[in-house]
């Protein structure tokens, strides 16, 4: 019976062309990301909880966008989360 030939490796199995590729993030990224997601949370709730008057009154209804745009920056800190 004939031998088979071995398998080359596609790129997609071959080790990747630089060692930074599976560098970890640093020890402040999950503290950081965490920390904007719940920030942002607490400023929408403070928000609500305070009829408009809290965190920054003149923003009125604003307070919510920037709420959410603080927990956005949290969890797009999330596609770039390695361990």
């Amino acid at each position: 019976m004939p031998e088979s030939k071995p398998r080359r490796k596609t790129a997609s199995t071959a080790q990747p062309a630089s060692p930074q590729a599976y560098k970890p993030n640093p020890v402040w990224f999950k503290p950081v990301m965490f920390g904007l997601m719940i920030i942002g949370l607490f400023w929408i709730i403070t928000f609500y909880i305070s009829e408009g008057r809290f965190p920054v009154q003149a923003w009125q209804s604003w307070n919510i966008v920037a709420g959410f745009g603080i927990a956005i920056v949290g969890f797009l800190m999330t596609t770039r989360w390695r361990s």
